[in-house]
């Protein structure tokens, strides 16, 4: 029982250590993706899945990914993507729902229930899409936010379960099939900034 007690305190400090290491990259290193789409994740847990989904807004070209609830982290199933990828933590999701109206996003929260599905809904060039704790949802109601869109993924097993970070994932691909940028534009807005920086 102490063994197993110790080796859980352990794997958690070994965590925190890595957490904070990612951190002090991403504070010099991090820059906004090129796509306006933002990702917030409600009270996930800290061990897995909120580092799979860094690496995919990093390559879906997420702006920011915005974190509620949450500490700390374990940086190391995103294979580097923490480095790059901007994040905001905050202690309630009213204080990050505020920012994000204040900005202009529309906000969707992911819900395996809903009938509007994410093929179906309008989705803004300005979108922030909401995923809630793994096995116990939101901390929040997403109907004391009237203006809150809440969507589904279409599935169809027998389970309609999908893990958070694949629901993530498809969100950032449906996002980025109706609004994402073309490689050879986006190569052009670099090339323009670089030239831009040269002439500073």
């Amino acid at each position: 029982m102490a063994g197993n007690m110790g080796r859980r305190f352990n794997k958690r400090k070994d965590m925190l250590l890595r957490f904070e290491r990612a951190r002090r990259r991403n504070s010099v290193s991090a820059e906004p993706g090129v796509h306006d789409c933002i990702l917030v994740l409600d009270g996930l847990k800290p061990d897995f899945n909120i580092g799979k989904i860094f690496r995919s807004a990093d390559a879906f070209g997420a702006l920011e990914i915005h974190l509620i609830g949450i500490r700390a982290f374990d940086p190391e199933p995103a294979k580097g993507s923490v480095r790059w990828v901007p994040f905001t933590m905050h202690d309630d999701f009213a204080a990050c729902y505020q920012i994000l109206k204040q900005r202009g996003y529309a906000v969707i929260t992911m819900e395996p229930e809903c009938s509007m599905q994410l093929t179906h809904c309008t989705l803004a060039k300005k979108t922030a899409f909401v995923f809630g704790h793994e096995e116990f949802g939101f901390s929040f109601d997403p109907i004391q936010f009237p203006d809150i869109q809440r969507v589904s993924i279409p599935q169809w097993g027998r389970v309609q379960s999908l893990n958070v970070s694949v629901a993530a994932s498809i969100a950032l691909y449906e996002y980025v099939r109706r609004h994402g940028k073309k490689k050879a534009s986006l190569k052009a807005d670099l090339h323009a900034e670089e030239m831009e920086r040269c002439l500073m």
